[in-house]
């Protein structure tokens, strides 16, 4: 009988971490959600505000409250310096982003513009697809960004024009430019340059969590069923069915 009871207040313990845990995971799960819808919230508002100008930019050129917000920018791209992100993808398709400062009017600072995307030279890696850079006086619609997001790279990182990720401050030094600490996704424009805009849309990510959670709530349920199942109900029903025989 005492190895009875032991036995059961060991399974009561078990039951009662098992489904404080999995509890607690589910609400974790659900204030990760909460915390992404947010944000999600927060880039959907800045996008609808005015666009930024360069003024705006070079005044406060670290203001995290820029990131999202649309710009309209005038100035002269640097051409000399254009990179292309290897191992980018839109629509599914590889090739690369297309990066290339712009100095702004008036100012000696620029700032880097993801232009776009542009399929790669599967016959030969090293072929770089023309990209038309006007010469003159351009004007740029996009939205702020952090720089280029980094993939995994072997080995040390790479100089030329074609690199897997971009580190802003070396290029900086590489290049001797004065870069703004962002970079501005360029949008969709009437000129015909040959580069795709099809921009992944930032998602929220909230369902996935949602999921997460809903999978750690249904597992504390099923603990506490199974507990009430086989600790309580099946072994009355064992006692009852014993009772019952002549």
């Amino acid at each position: 009988m005492k190895r009875r009871r032991g036995s059961f207040a060991l399974v009561v313990v078990a039951t009662v971490l098992t489904m404080a845990v999995t509890a607690a995971l589910g609400v974790w799960q659900l204030g990760r959600a909460a915390g992404k819808q947010a944000l999600y919230d927060q880039i959907e508002s800045r996008a609808l505000r005015p666009a930024l100008d360069a003024a705006a930019l070079l005044a406060s050129p670290s203001d995290d409250e820029f990131l999202h917000r649309h710009v309209r920018l005038q100035g002269r791209w640097v051409p000399g310096h254009t990179v292309f992100l290897d191992n980018r993808q839109m629509e599914g398709r590889p090739g690369f982003y297309v990066v290339t400062p712009l100095r702004l009017d008036g100012s000696q600072r620029a700032v880097l513009i993801q232009r776009g995307w542009v399929p790669r030279d599967f016959q030969d890696r090293s072929h770089l697809p023309p990209v038309p850079t006007p010469d003159g006086p351009v004007e740029i619609l996009g939205r702020l960004s952090p720089p280029p997001a980094k993939l995994y790279e072997f080995g040390e990182a790479e100089s030329g024009a074609i690199r897997q990720n971009i580190d802003l401050a070396a290029l900086a030094a590489e290049t001797g430019l004065d870069l703004l600490p962002m970079s501005v996704v360029q949008l969709k424009s009437g000129s015909d340059d040959g580069l795709s805009r099809d921009w992944p849309r930032v998602e929220s990510g909230v369902a996935r969590h949602h999921g997460y959670a809903f999978q750690w709530f249904g597992l504390c349920a099923l603990t506490a069923f199974l507990f009430v199942w086989f600790q309580i109900i099946a072994p009355r029903r064992s006692t009852s069915s014993h009772e019952s025989k002549p």
